[in-house]
This record gives C-alpha cells, sequence and structure tokens, in this order.
C-alpha cells in the first residue's frame, strides 16, 4: 500500500495546492430619498369628531360653557409647523332659522397632559371664516398631540343665544397643519 502511494506520487507528482487570493470590490450606492411629509392622522378628534355644547340650565346660558378636548390634533410632520382653524361658513345654523355668529366659539390649546404634546407658541382664537393661527412654529416630530379647548364665554352667550329657537345648531371647522 505504501509503495502504491509512493508510485502514485512519483508519477503524478505532488504539488501544493494554493487558494488564489482574489477579491473583486463591486462598490454599490445607496440612497436614501426625503420627502416631506405632514398629515393629521384620523385618530385625532378633530378628523370627524362632534365637540357638543349643551345649553341647559340659565347658570349655562349666564355663564358660558367651555369644553376641553383631548387629542384634538394628532401631527406627524418632518419638518417645522403652523396649525390654523377657521369656520367653514359664518354661522353655526339650524334649518330656517337665524344662524348664532361663529365668533361666538373661542379655541385655544388645553393644557396637555399627553406624553408626546405639540411645542410651539399658541393663540387664542376667536372663531370666523379666515384661517387663523392656532399655533405658530411647532417642532418637528411624529404623533405631536395637542388637546384644544373650545368657549363660548357667558357674554357671547347672553349677547347671541338669547331669544334663538331651541335646536342643535351646527357648523363644521377646518384645522390646517402647514409646514414651515
Amino acid at each position: 500500500m505504501i509503495a502504491g502511494f509512493a508510485f502514485g506520487a512519483i508519477v503524478f507528482g505532488v504539488s501544493d495546492v494554493q487558494a488564489q487570493a482574489t477579491s473583486i470590490a463591486s462598490p454599490k450606492t445607496v440612497n436614501i430619498n426625503l420627502s416631506d411629509v405632514i398629515a393629521i392622522a384620523n385618530g385625532s378628534v378633530a378628523a370627524g369628531g362632534i365637540v357638543d355644547f349643551n345649553f341647559i340650565t340659565a347658570d349655562d346660558y349666564n355663564e358660558g360653557k367651555s369644553k376641553t378636548v383631548n387629542k384634538s390634533l394628532i401631527v406627524t410632520s418632518t419638518t417645522n409647523f403652523d396649525v390654523s382653524v377657521k369656520a367653514d361658513g359664518s354661522h353655526f345654523g339650524l334649518a330656517g332659522a337665524n344662524g348664532i355668529p361663529v365668533g361666538i366659539l373661542s379655541i385655544k390649546r388645553a393644557s396637555n397632559n399627553t406624553p408626546n404634546p405639540m411645542t410651539g407658541i399658541s393663540s387664542l382664537v376667536v372663531l370666523s371664516t379666515s384661517n387663523q393661527k392656532l399655533i405658530s412654529a411647532a417642532s418637528f416630530g411624529s404623533a405631536k398631540t395637542l388637546d384644544i379647548e373650545y368657549e363660548i364665554p357667558g357674554a357671547q352667550s347672553i349677547a347671541h343665544l338669547f331669544g334663538r329657537a331651541a335646536g342643535a345648531y351646527t357648523q363644521s371647522i377646518t384645522y390646517t397643519a402647514t409646514a414651515l
């Protein structure tokens, strides 16, 4: 057996087989293409939500009412942004009745007790048909939450709600988030 191996080694030869060290570099480019994005989440109360003011007692009319709506707006934006608000018409309407002017309603930032509050400079807005800034220069981020307080002050209630027919007066309000 050893003689056979020696014969094979002599006949066929023995050589060192070495792997050839070849490498091929193939550079690749990876692109990350970003676009500015701004969106008001469907989970926002303002997206299809309803704010009800129920005037039932004499105190309601005399003192006015306020209502805080948590998570009114949830905005995701890749840049800083403003939030504005406007009424879609000049009056809260009731079929067949004189409307109530939208200026009866004031809107402002409520104390945000949420884990991801919207920052920025807030303003008190007396509702009108013109876009008015509610929040200026809010910081970019994901799911920034804004709690909103709606108020009908007693003086406005006394001036505009007395002498009206009972019923639900409605008006749509539009919030707009605008990238800066």
